[in-house]
């Protein structure tokens, strides 16, 4: 089949630097907001993302953890090993699946969480900041409708379906009271230690 393009390599080059340009400014600020977020908790960013992650998916396997995490399999697996060492994790094997090395959270590693939750503060996330005069315009925040179709054509519909995942967990086990946010107690998947 030929199919002509519908459109200029000059259109392509404006279209991907400016993705590119406005991803990374974008990105270090979210960056340097994350970072002073979990600061004094002695997290880096990998390091919440697992365990953020891990609370989610609720017996991830490190390879899902890898993939939703956008980061390499020997990152998710020896960052996962630093927090298990810290008593924030615990690996384990699923009784019908022993080839795979799957995370939860420990009862500190869902109180470390809950206390990030807690000490989120919107006043201090510049990313939020910047989109607030768009949420006092049109009464919400930006859906990104766009921006997560560009991902599901590079990520895939695995990838979206943990991503939507994730939003719906923050929605139906997590309340907002008095400007902070509590989690309620999910029931767990029956994992067998390792």
């Amino acid at each position: 089949m030929n199919h002509e393009k519908e459109y200029t390599v000059k259109e392509a080059l404006l279209f991907s630097q400016r993705v590119a340009q406005l991803s990374k400014a974008l990105w270090k600020s979210i960056e340097k907001d994350w970072q002073q977020w979990i600061k004094p908790y002695d997290l880096n960013i990998n390091e919440h993302h697992i365990l953020w992650i891990a609370d989610h998916l609720n017996g991830a396997s490190i390879s899902e953890i890898a993939k939703f995490g956008v980061m390499h399999v020997s990152t998710a697996f020896n960052f996962s090993k630093k927090l298990e060492e810290r008593g924030y994790l615990e690996f384990s094997k699923k009784a019908d699946d022993k080839r795979n090395t799957y995370i939860k959270l420990t009862n500190e590693g869902q109180e470390v969480l809950s206390k990030l939750l807690e000490d989120f503060s919107p006043e201090r996330n510049s990313v939020l900041k910047g989109a607030l005069p768009l949420q006092n315009l049109f009464g919400k925040f930006p859906e990104m409708m766009e921006m997560m179709c560009i991902i599901r054509n590079i990520y895939g519909d695995d990838f979206m379906e943990i991503f939507e995942q994730t939003f719906h967990n923050i929605e139906d086990n997590y309340n907002d009271k008095n400007g902070m946010l509590s989690k309620n107690n999910p029931e767990s998947e029956e994992l067998i230690s390792n």
